[in-house]
């Protein structure tokens, strides 16, 4: 199986956190459509050539990410779904996301993309509370949230998930929770929960460097992040990745494949391809993006993984989901010398309660996961 992602690089505003490519200019919308389905075309044998009889690569997911992919058109949607369903077979089964914006949920816009193949909504709520919403510059207001996730029923959707974000200087641990049973109320069947976290570069790390906002709290945050995983255990969420709950059975199919290594395409300016042991990305520049199709040429940067690398991923990777890292499968692909190697290295870590060992797996506590990214760090092959 594949999947494919689709970056859609326009915005109505900018959230002062986000380091995405967009623009909230939609003057280049209709030449970069021009260029995506271009694209399409061009890597029509990425997976394999149909022309030469291997027949359509089935595709059990695909992702429209941005960003707001909300912000097209139904038929500009048909467009895209047509034109990769020339090249690509859908599975049965398959997961077809958008993200969407709660305000440009409408009734109307619902009910017309219910006609779509799109059969997943991913909802980028963030907060409840008017102040959070300010604070990151988001458009909607917590109504708008709150009927976006009504009107999407209404309309036929139940695959839903919604994005929050916690650790906001406006955010204390009343409100927190507060957005945490909300969200249980609505009963949802997934969530994504992000720590705000201040990239470079973005309006929010110059304003903080300026003194114009307040500076993000690493207590706070990790401090909720320890009542999201309590909260959300008492409810029946499965906690499948970091940054990802979800009721039994009902994981993101598209984020899987991506912790897994499976293969993906992606198209459109700064999206990301994997196949292989490969990586390639596109230009992270949507001018440049649609002068470089128009002309019949890829842009993008390459990367061969080396065998150290593949393995310091599936580390980084695995040890992010409930199923944690197999020292079996690494003995079988890497040998034994990394296999002792991790072994070894996750005894310090065990000690101290931030790892534990379940036959062959080693999958992080709760403790441990408020560490993850330190933990994979310190268990990465050194030649």
């Amino acid at each position: 199986m594949a999947g494919i992602y689709i970056h859609i690089p326009f915005c109505r505003q900018a959230c002062h956190y986000c380091n995405f490519h967009f623009s909230v200019s939609l003057r280049q919308k209709e030449a970069f459509l021009e260029c995506l389905l271009q694209e399409a075309d061009m890597q029509k044998g990425f997976f394999g050539d149909p022309v030469q009889g291997k027949g359509k690569t089935v595709l059990d997911s695909i992702y429209l990410g941005g960003g707001t992919p909300s912000i097209l058109e139904a038929e500009q949607l048909a467009g895209i779904f047509d034109r990769i369903s020339r090249y690509f077979a859908f599975d049965d089964s398959c997961e077809i996301t958008l993200e969407a914006n709660p305000d440009d949920l409408s009734r109307d816009k619902l009910s017309a993309l219910k006609q779509s193949p799109v059969n997943r909504l991913s909802i980028g709520i963030q907060s409840f509370h008017a102040p959070d919403l300010a604070y990151m510059n988001r458009i909607h207001s917590p109504a708008q949230a709150l009927e976006s996730v009504a009107f999407a029923r209404k309309a036929g959707f139940e695959n839903l998930t919604v994005d929050l974000i916690y650790g906001t200087p406006t955010m204390r641990d009343p409100q927190w929770r507060e957005n945490l049973r909300t969200v249980f109320e609505l009963d949802l069947p997934h969530v994504s929960a992000y720590a705000l976290t201040v990239e470079n570069r973005t309006a929010l790390e110059v304003m903080i460097r300026k003194g114009q906002a307040v500076a993000v709290d690493e207590e706070q945050t990790a401090r909720q992040f320890e009542i999201m995983l309590e909260l959300m255990a008492g409810q029946g969420y499965d906690h499948y990745e970091i940054s990802n709950f979800a009721r039994p059975g009902q994981y993101s199919r598209h984020n899987l494949s991506y912790w897994t290594g499976q293969p993906y395409l992606g198209l459109g300016p700064s999206a990301h391809s994997y196949k292989n042991g490969q990586r390639w990305w596109n230009l992270s520049n949507t001018s440049r993006y649609i002068a470089s199709v128009r002309q019949g040429i890829l842009s993008a940067e390459t990367e061969v993984l080396t065998a150290a690398q593949r393995f310091d991923e599936y580390v980084m990777t695995s040890l992010r989901t409930m199923w944690g890292l197999s020292l079996r499968h690494v003995e079988e692909n890497w040998g034994v010398q990394r296999m002792e190697w991790l072994q070894a290295g996750a005894r310090e870590h065990i000690r101290r309660g931030l790892l534990m060992k379940q036959g062959s797996q080693l999958l992080l506590t709760d403790k441990g996961k408020l560490f993850a990214d330190r933990i994979a760090s310190d268990l990465f092959w050194i030649d």
